[in-house]
């Protein structure tokens, strides 16, 4: 997969996990429970859908490395790039 292509898939996942989050103005830099007012149930449904969708493990000591769109993409590009 593409970053874009990852970027997109992570939108969407966010966005069916809660359909009134703010999308357009998302800095990909910035922590995504701050931007986006996620809890941990929330996250953990990301991380969920990931697994779901991919068929990809991710550690719990890895989810530090999820905290901004960018730093997901670029966690995610090995993970998925067969996908």
């Amino acid at each position: 997969m593409t970053i874009d292509e990852i970027k997109k898939v992570l939108l969407e996942i966010i966005q069916d996990i809660d359909d009134e989050a703010d999308l357009e103005n998302l800095n990909p830099a910035d922590a995504l429970r701050d931007q986006l007012d996620l809890d941990s149930m929330d996250f953990l449904d990301i991380v969920m859908e990931l697994r779901k969708r991919y068929q990809i493990q991710i550690p719990e000591a890895d989810y530090p490395q999820l905290a901004t769109l960018d730093s997901c993409v670029n966690y995610l590009i090995p993970r998925l790039k067969a996908a």
